[in-house]
């Protein structure tokens, strides 16, 4: 059903010591919509990525993906769900290549034994080659063919960002999280990786959380906004809606910014 949530967070709380971070959040996330979560440095943003993929434990609320309750779930069991995280910071294997790093993302959905897989013989030796077509339809679909067989830890940023974005997306994800995924880019990288982040949601019918700074992105690609101050929901609702409004202008971005 095209109104079903895919992600619900239901009032969590967090703290850390007497430090309260995240004040009853609460939101959702629909079918195939882009959700941009807007916010001060220290708003909490990224701490609700980190709930919903169990890096943090909220003290209060619950958290469900496609009507599942994750909240206490392990980090691999919600991964293997299909919950896709792209960090703030590059999380590569910096001494793989492009294409190794790919592969250890595929490494959750390969059946064979570790033995089999060793001797690379029959069943392992075909398992490896059809994830290896899938992680090549990665690379071209990234554009990154010409570092294949490089290792990222050599790469400029930009590029190491667009890797990890590929091995997000070779985790067939059912919903992708990106925590600052144009930080650090120049113009020409950021409208690169927008472009890619949008078509992989359209091509895979997934939705996309996306934590930005940059609002010139955020207002371009994103279908709902919401705005976080100091761990509480400020507002949310549609970019034009949240744009027009002075709280939310005045508080975070600057009148001029979201014009």
């Amino acid at each position: 059903m095209e109104n079903q949530e895919v992600l619900k967070v239901d009032d969590i709380r967090l703290s850390f010591g007497g430090v309260h971070v995240l004040h009853g959040v609460s939101l959702s996330v629909r079918p195939r919509e882009i959700l941009a979560i807007i916010g001060p440095n220290g708003a909490g943003k990224t701490c609700i990525l980190n709930c919903i993929n169990a890096f943090y434990r909220p003290q209060k609320g619950k958290i469900l993906f496609n009507g599942i309750e994750i909240t206490n779930m392990a980090p691999d069991k919600i991964c293997a769900m299909g919950v896709a995280r792209v960090f703030q910071n590059v999380e590569l294997y910096a001494g793989l290549t492009t294409l190794e790093n790919l592969m250890a993302a595929r490494h959750s959905k390969m059946k064979q034994s570790i033995v089999s897989q060793a001797i690379w013989y029959g069943p392992a030796r075909n398992e490896e080659v059809r994830h290896r077509e899938r992680v090549e339809l990665i690379i071209d679909f990234l554009e990154i063919q010409g570092i294949r067989n490089q290792v990222v830890g050599m790469l400029p940023y930009g590029l190491r960002k667009r890797v990890e974005l590929g091995r997000a997306l070779a985790l067939e994800p059912k919903i992708l999280l990106l925590d600052e995924p144009m930080a650090g880019m120049n113009l020409e990288e950021k409208e690169d990786m927008a472009r890619f982040v949008l078509d992989a949601a359209e091509s895979g019918g997934f939705p996309v959380v996306l934590v930005e700074h940059d609002m010139g992105v955020v207002m371009d690609v994103a279908d709902r906004l919401v705005v976080i101050d100091n761990g509480v929901v400020l507002t949310e609702g549609p970019p034009r809606e949240i744009a027009a409004n002075p709280k939310v202008v005045e508080a975070y971005m600057g009148s001029d910014e979201l014009c």
